[in-house]
């Protein structure tokens, strides 16, 4: 055998890299699409900080067309008192199932005859149009720009609720008081002239923001139902008749909308234009 018969054999393979190694492009497709989603977020924040609360909701409306009525009756919790404003394939958060379009079948059952549905629908697209009326939408509003800010409207088993609310700095009343102040005023006058379109009974409902546990005559409780007698009281003065009123309550701080308690969001007056058929 030779001296070389035992001689390793070296290969050498030669690593051959794909797309130019730092130099591809796969990078850049990544690297689009977080600018792309931070782009989003910017606009997002910007929205947020842009628009009224008014405004907000008219944006969801429109990616959301359809709203079905909340089974939960005005003074729930909540935007839409706990309920979820999507269809029967979704079940709503308190348990109580979806709905379909709640604008025809909430209210009716199996032995709801055709022409009370028509009447039923009838009444719910009056009500829509009220709203549509107050808010501006798809047109100009009842309201005064400032005015409008106050005011958030929802459609639900009881009718169509109508609450105005204090903002920073802006109170609808007298600070311990149920005397109202000028934009209270502006929006009675306003809800008198649109409520004049429909003939359905009225219900007036004060809510107040909590106060310290350590207040020794804790105010709220004849403080949300003087404002809301006072609120009653404006409305008849602007025109409303008086026959139309079927109930005035004060709730005191027991149904917050804010998450705290003590917030002045919860300082509101509920006006509820009532079904006739409930």
């Amino acid at each position: 055998m030779g001296l070389h018969g035992n001689a390793p054999i070296i290969i050498k393979r030669k690593k051959v890299i794909a797309g130019g190694g730092h130099h591809g492009g796969a990078w850049k497709v990544a690297y689009a699409d977080f600018v792309t989603a931070m782009m989003a977020f910017f606009m997002l924040m910007w929205l947020l900080n842009a628009t009224t609360e008014q405004q907000r909701k008219g944006i969801a409306d429109y990616f959301s067309p359809t709203l079905p009525i909340n089974r939960i009756s005005g003074g729930g919790d909540g935007m839409f008192g706990g309920d979820s404003i999507f269809s029967q394939e979704t079940l709503a958060e308190n348990s109580t199932g979806g709905t379909q379009d709640a604008r025809l079948t909430a209210p009716v059952d199996s032995t709801t005859s055709v022409v009370e549905g028509q009447q039923i629908a009838a009444e719910v697209a009056a009500l829509e149009e009220i709203e549509e009326v107050l808010l501006g939408n798809g047109g100009e509003s009842v309201l005064s720009e400032q005015a409008l800010r106050h005011v958030v409207t929802r459609l639900t088993d009881e009718g169509l609720v109508i609450e105005i609310f204090d903002l920073p700095g802006v109170p609808l009343f007298s600070v311990d008081g149920s005397e109202p102040t000028q934009v209270t005023v502006e929006i009675t006058q306003a809800l008198s002239r649109v409520m004049a379109m429909v003939q359905n009974d009225v219900a007036v409902t004060g809510h107040i923001a909590a106060r310290s546990i350590l207040i020794r005559n804790n105010p709220v409780w004849d403080l949300s139902a003087s404002r809301a007698m006072e609120m009653r009281r404006l409305l008849e003065a602007a025109g409303l008749d008086g026959i139309r009123m079927q109930r005035v309550t004060g709730t005191a701080d027991r149904k917050p909308v804010a998450r705290n308690p003590m917030s002045e969001r919860n300082n509101r007056i509920e006006i509820t234009l009532l079904r006739s058929d409930i």
